[in-house]
């Protein structure tokens, strides 16, 4: 199902608009939750890039202080057409800090912040703030900013967006002939089993929307911690819970499917192996990767939400999203984007 066919929470988004005109429209910060540490023997760097891809700048700064590609790490992929600020470490064991001021593109700007005792992994960041800016923007105004309450007060569907899919979403069909039984490289693997699962939680979490159930629950539900991948249940559904799905502090979960049955029972799990059943071979091959079964949450809620109307008639949107969520979820729901 393409990011197009995927239902609104809040019916068609009320503006058309322009994205990414230039990379300065898409801003990212990376919000590590940490600093650096005062020791050891990697160099703990903030760098902020401009039309430039994430392992570019990697293998440029390993090449920079003479060291291996190998010895660089970043805690996520940063889109490229953008502006993105994020942190990099580099191994130097013995070494001192070349000036990292001389780095020689003038799209990327390195800052040292000190030393740092670890390489810094993938995936290990708390989330990114965005601000975007979406130009050439036709339809409602007053729709919009109504629509943009909402978001702020329910927050919206937690889809997995079109870069997990690839070019033109075919990630998921080289799934199918990945399980089919074609070899494949072990990162081009992880890939096509990632987008696998993300096609039937997304398939999940639209037949929840269509219902709108997707910040509401429903029996069986296994609900998931707000900031963690832990999750629990099912359980009645009793006032103490309403508290807490209130306070966004837990949100009704999908399946991220793999081995052995769906932990949700009742409506809810009935529901998840229906969706699972139509794309049996995606669900089998799954399994047959020993993939766990494991859960994300439907619910997403910008942190932070804000917006304003720029002199020039465009409308910058600013957010903090948790890690492993798609800024394009939130804008889908305000603007179909150019």
């Amino acid at each position: 199902m393409s990011d197009n066919e995927l239902p609104f929470a809040f019916g068609a988004p009320p503006l058309r608009a322009r994205l990414r005109s230039t990379p300065d429209d898409f801003f990212v910060e990376e919000i590590l939750g940490y600093e650096a540490d005062g020791t050891g023997e990697h160099a703990f760097l903030v760098v902020e890039k401009r039309g430039a891809n994430t392992d570019w700048v990697a293998r440029e700064l390993a090449k920079f202080a003479g060291t291996a590609p190998m010895n660089v790490g970043y805690a996520g992929m940063k889109d490229r057409h953008a502006v993105t600020r994020q942190v990099f470490t580099v191994q130097l064991p013995g070494k001192a800090d070349p000036d990292w001021s001389a780095f020689p593109h003038t799209d990327v700007t390195v800052r040292s912040l000190g030393r740092h005792s670890r390489k810094i992994k993938r995936g290990a960041l708390r989330g990114n703030r965005f601000v975007l800016v979406l130009r050439e923007v036709e339809g409602d105004r007053a729709a919009a900013e109504a629509r943009m309450g909402e978001i702020g007060r329910r927050g919206v569907p937690n889809y997995f967006g079109e870069q997990r899919f690839g070019l033109g979403g075919n990630n998921v069909a080289q799934a199918r002939v990945m399980f089919g039984g074609r070899r494949v490289d072990r990162d081009k693997r992880s890939i096509l089993l990632s987008a696998a699962r993300s096609h039937i939680f997304n398939g999940v979490l639209a037949e929840r929307v269509a219902a709108d159930r997707w910040d509401a629950p429903m029996d069986g539900e296994i609900w998931s911690l707000e900031g963690s991948r832990s999750w629990f249940g099912p359980e009645p559904f009793d006032a103490t819970l309403a508290e807490r799905l209130a306070r966004f502090d837990i949100h009704p979960s999908g399946p991220l499917w793999g081995r052995g049955e769906t932990p949700a029972a009742d409506a809810a799990g009935e529901l998840e192996r229906a969706v699972a059943a139509r794309d049996e071979d995606l669900a089998k091959g799954l399994a047959d990767a020993r993939m766990d079964q494991e859960r994300r949450a439907l619910r997403l809620q910008p942190r932070e939400f804000a917006w304003r109307w720029l002199d020039d008639g465009a409308l910058e949107v600013s957010f903090g999203l948790p890690a492993g969520a798609y800024a394009t979820t939130v804008i889908r729901e305000i603007a179909a984007t150019l």
